[in-house]
């Protein structure tokens, strides 16, 4: 593994105790060398030769009094004082990144020197911690800033950008700007990785890389998503083509199709809009485009004349008006995200990439990308039964939680047992007073324990949780209720995700200006039932139905229709009259 060089800041901070402890030993010489006789006579007879009336008369007295003080004083050899211990870089990076005001002094996210196309950075910004490159501070800003990663992608040198044609000999001096900046990275043990995007010279190929990636950094889930889609304005069919060169088929014309560009900033916004997204059935964005697609709800038809002309394939002229006539159901349209949620998002695709590449010492870790997509499951069961049910829906989930957090009493119990064998964090938490029939009836909430604890107790086990979400158990749930719950946050950015609540507090006349009917799904409302929020919030221990009052965003999501469910996200024991009264559960 390589050594990474010490920081800018770690490297003065050792010169200062170095240069501290060279001034400590010049002062013991300096002691040592006024205490010695030698100085003393010297001095002695400086003195009597600059003044030889009274000092000639008290040289022999003084004299003697040296010989005799030389003969009884042990001079003791000042230790030398060793230099001020230097904590080890992997110990001190990221005080050092803060004492030198760079970026990157959270670990949350990985630091990486950039040096990327613009669809690349806006897919990347929510997962990394991005310091940009250019040609002209390149150096300067290598050797001021600690990253954990260089990031090169194929489509930075298209033209018009500052690193256009890079790799090309007509542009010799951004390559050897690039070339600069992987010799010191590799000189620091910093690793260099190339996303091959976009066509490019093969001089950007032969650089010394020490990974090339063969495609894109996935498909950016907060830029992709149905989020909306059913306010979204254009025609019903899209033709996605890879350059602006590519002729509109003649049919589509006919259709009243709308053409988009694969690199245009507004495709999400074209593919929501339309039922219907032709494809090029052969191209280097072809799996890349249907995958967006797939992400924003839309039904795709790849596009192969060759094929068509021969009758091999169904043609666009009858397969999209079929397509168009039918939309894709609520169920249809989360599946798909679902799975592109699971596969191929941008968190995915960059924990894959970064998963070999050498790190060194001090790195967080190459699993960060992922670290947002961590759950806590807080749940509170009753018995025997609840917890192996609590088990048996958590091992059975695809999206497997990062811990469970359960009151003290329950944490014996063998589902959490078998949690626990099972490799999941099991956390306990104390109640400072025990759950009573006659203090949840008091509160207004139902005397059930399965999802029936208040917000001040959720908030008790919100405490001992450490992931950034917390889903707040309430009965059995689906396999995919969990991966669709933490994707949908992951399109929205939302504060809590759940079912729309209904009663007297979801009435139309007290709904917010862009909220849609009970019953819509990825679209934000004034009030829900909450499954998943953000810990953070579920420790401030409000009520639910304050949340929209005070600043937070609420994302509804259809009901769950898995295994162990009746469908409703909250299981039998959850009803109207719970969403009514703010319990969250």
């Amino acid at each position: 593994m390589k050594r990474r060089e010490q920081s800018q800041t770690e490297q003065l901070r050792q010169a200062l105790a170095e240069r501290e402890a060279q001034l400590q030993e010049a002062r013991a010489r300096l002691s040592a060398l006024e205490d010695s006789t030698s100085l003393q006579v010297g001095r002695a007879l400086t003195a009597a030769a600059k003044k030889p009336g009274r000092s000639l008369v008290r040289l022999p007295r003084d004299l003697y009094r040296l010989w005799r003080r030389s003969g009884t004083t042990n001079h003791s050899e000042q230790r030398r004082r060793g230099a001020e211990p230097i904590r080890s870089f992997d110990a001190d990076r990221q005080e050092a990144r803060l004492l030198a005001g760079a970026v990157g002094g959270a670990s949350e996210l990985l630091v990486v020197a950039t040096i990327v196309g613009p669809a690349v950075q806006r897919a990347l910004d929510p997962y990394i911690r991005p310091v940009p490159l250019r040609p002209h501070d390149s150096q300067i800003v290598m050797d001021g800033v600690d990253v954990d990663l260089v990031l090169v992608s194929a489509s930075a040198a298209a033209p018009g950008s500052p690193w256009a044609h890079v790799g090309d000999p007509a542009a010799a001096d951004r390559t050897r700007a690039l070339h600069w900046v992987l010799e010191s990275a590799a000189s620091r043990g910093i690793p260099t990785l190339l996303l091959d995007d976009a066509p490019t010279a093969p001089g950007l190929r032969a650089l010394d890389f020490d990974r090339i990636h063969r495609g894109d950094a996935g498909v950016p889930l907060h830029l992709f998503n149905p989020v909306a889609a059913d306010l979204a304005e254009g025609p019903e069919a899209v033709f996605v083509r890879d350059t602006p060169a590519v002729p509109v088929p003649d049919t589509l014309n006919g259709l009243g199709a709308g053409v988009v560009d694969a690199d245009a900033p507004d495709l999400a916004d074209a593919l929501r809009a339309a039922h219907v997204a032709v494809i090029p059935a052969h191209g280097p964005s072809t799996e890349a485009l249907r995958h967006r697609a797939q992400a924003c709800g839309t039904r795709f038809v790849a596009h192969d004349p060759v094929a068509e002309e021969t009758g091999a394939v169904e043609g666009i002229s009858v397969a999209v008006p079929r397509m168009r006539a039918t939309a894709l159901t609520a169920d249809e349209q989360r599946t798909m995200l679902r799975e592109v949620f699971l596969r191929e998002a941008t968190p995915v695709r960059l924990a894959e990439i970064l998963g070999g590449l050498d790190f060194p010492p001090g790195t967080p870790g190459p699993e960060l990308p992922l670290r947002g997509r961590a759950v806590a499951v807080l749940a509170d069961p009753a018995g025997e039964a609840e917890a192996a049910d609590l088990a048996d829906a958590l091992l059975a989930s695809r999206l497997r939680p990062a811990e469970v957090v359960v009151p003290d009493t329950a944490g014996r119990l063998p589902g959490l047992q078998r949690l626990r064998a099972e490799g999941v964090t099991v956390r306990t938490a104390r109640f400072s007073t025990p759950d009573t029939l006659e203090e949840l009836t008091r509160a207004g909430e139902r005397p059930s324990r399965v999802g029936g604890l208040g917000p001040d107790r959720w908030a008790v086990l919100a405490e001992r949780a450490t992931a950034p979400w917390s889903h707040l158990w309430s009965g059995p749930i689906g396999p995919d209720r969990l991966a669709d719950l933490v994707c949908a946050v992951e399109c929205s950015d939302a504060d809590a995700v759940g079912t729309a609540a209904t009663g007297p507090a979801a009435e139309v006349g007290e709904r917010g200006f862009f909220d849609r009917p009970t019953g819509e799904q990825y679209v934000f409302v004034s009030s829900l039932t909450p499954e998943l929020a953000r810990t953070a919030l579920v420790r401030r221990g409000w009520n639910p139905a304050e949340w929209n009052r005070r600043g937070t965003r609420l994302l509804a999501l259809g009901p769950d229709h898995g295994p162990g469910t009746d469908g409703n996200a909250q299981g039998p024991a959850h009803n109207a009259a719970d969403a009514s009264t703010g319990a969250v559960g």
